[in-house]
């Protein structure tokens, strides 16, 4: 029995730590790397060691005992110390699914590709990704960020790939990260610095028009025929001084330039056009320009058409989120809301199954000390019916108390207080799971802009088919696997 035991250890020696197991151990989850080392041509198919008896494997030996003590329990946890890529790296080169991380764990490694999404979320779109507007130093580094751009239809590595273009070929992606991304260059800067100013002051003259400053009363004199009687009206009209308009149409040429430039230059026009951004942008364009155009005719269908197009001018007050290019808080803000989708749906189901219920519950308390004259119950309360409740419960519930409605009766106070209550706590269970998702995204958000860039990526030469350390193949040795039947990373090295 000694002897049996001693002929089924196995030791392995993993980064210069040695591990010792059983042969049976490793033999619990065919077809993966180590259940290899019990075959027993695994000595001529993997670097060992015979004079200390040992398999080598040039591998994270911290990682490693978790993997073997996957082998020993069946159950696999994941590191809290160490990078999600890391652990998922070695997870792939042992042959593990993924999917065999247990569910306490499972949160903590699925966080590094949460963390990847929003890298790639703040990528810069400038061709090299770097700051500072510096070019990638080799040509093949240059075609790779044409392809990235979509600029250039050729597969990577094919000779003048993006040589044959002409000048578009440089100076489109260019002019695309100059006004798309104010992160890579000086001139990004300057040209931002300018986006924001007009933006700011196409804002500020919107709300200067409503002022009474700003408005000039002019009379307008109609002429009206009917039949053979012509007869003139003298209405009054309300416009806009003349400067603001002007100073309306100086920042709509801009927008209007900045916009042709980034539809020109941008990769995919299907995905600009897609973007609510772009959409919004458009939309306060439009009108500007239709009014202007209308402007000189006099008949009544064109002055319904300018009516309503003053109407659609809110929609110019929605360019301050074209700010969300220029400030990486705001981009961090929408992809937070964004991403925090099903805690909004959360609270508005509480929220709203709150409001149900208290609002019933005020309509019927204070019912209860109405007098015998008021058969209704609804002269000495303000809650005449359940739906007005319901405005009641929103303000009582979110703690605004406006106070135009409010209970008169004990038992409606103790319902009001019961309701100002279960608010605070509807509200304040789900907004620790928003903060925390804003936390990620502005830390992801501050590392991506303070990144430096990377000038040369150290990449591993992967092992030659004849070396031991590569895995064995289906025709050296057969194995029963209840995986795939080639070697599961033969292609990852």
């Amino acid at each position: 029995m000694g002897k049996g035991e001693e002929s089924d250890k196995i030791t392995i020696n993993v980064g210069g730590t040695r591990h010792e197991t059983y042969k049976s151990t490793l033999r619990t989850l065919p077809g993966t790397r180590l259940a290899w080392l019990a075959d027993p041509d695994a000595q001529s198919n993997f670097d060992f060691d015979g004079k200390s008896n040992e398999f080598f494997f040039d591998r994270h030996p911290g990682i490693f005992s978790y993997v073997l003590n996957y082998y020993r329990t069946g159950k696999l946890h994941c590191p809290a110390d160490i990078c999600g890529p890391l652990f998922e790296e070695e997870l792939t080169y042992w042959g593990i699914d993924e999917t065999d991380v247990e569910p306490c764990c499972w949160m903590t490694y699925r966080q590094h590709r949460d963390a990847e999404e929003a890298l790639d979320i703040f990528e810069s779109p400038e061709p090299g990704g770097g700051a500072g507007g510096e070019e990638p130093e080799e040509e093949g580094g240059r075609e790779m960020a044409l392809q990235r751009l979509g600029m250039d239809d050729r597969p990577p590595g094919a000779a003048g790939a993006a040589g044959g273009g002409g000048c578009c070929r440089n100076w489109q992606p260019k002019m695309w990260a100059l006004f798309e991304d104010p992160y890579s260059s000086k001139a990004a800067r300057v040209v931002a610095f300018a986006s924001l100013f007009f933006i700011l002051v196409s804002i500020t003259t919107f709300c200067l028009e409503t002022h009474e400053a700003f408005n000039i009363d002019v009379n307008v004199t109609e002429t009206l025929v009917v039949g053979n009687t012509t007869t003139i009206l003298l209405t009054h009209k309300v416009e806009t001084e003349p400067i603001l308009t002007y100073i309306e149409g100086v920042c709509v040429l801009w927008f209007t330039l900045e916009f042709l430039v980034r539809i020109i230059c941008c990769p995919d026009k299907l995905l600009f056009v897609k973007n609510l951004l772009n959409i919004i942008d458009f939309v306060a364009i439009l009108p500007f320009y239709l009014e202007v155009g209308l402007s000189g005719l006099s008949s009544k269908a064109a002055r319904d058409v300018l009516g309503f197009l003053r109407v659609v001018r809110f929609v110019r007050i929605l360019r301050i989120f074209k700010l969300t290019r220029h400030f990486v808080g705001l981009r961090v803000l929408g992809h937070t809301l964004r991403a925090s989708t099903n805690e909004f749906l959360l609270l508005i189901i509480f929220l709203a199954l709150g409001v149900l219920i208290f609002a019933t519950m005020i309509y019927y308390a204070e019912r209860i000390g109405a007098k015998t004259s008021d058969p209704r119950g609804s002269d000495h309360t303000h809650f005449k019916n359940i739906p007005i409740g319901f405005w009641w419960a929103v303000v009582t519930m979110t703690t605004l108390g406006y106070g135009d409605m409010y209970p008169k009766t004990w038992s409606g106070m103790v319902v009001g207080a019961l309701c100002a209550l279960a608010g605070v706590l509807t509200i304040a269970m789900p907004v620790p799971v928003i903060v925390n998702n804003f936390g990620m995204y502005y830390s992801l958000a501050m590392a991506k802009q303070k990144l430096p860039k990377k000038k040369k990526k150290h990449i591993p030469r992967p092992a030659p088919l004849d070396s031991p350390t590569y895995c064995k193949s289906e025709e050296n040795s057969p194995r029963n696997s209840t995986q795939s039947d080639t070697c599961p990373l033969a292609v990852e090295e």
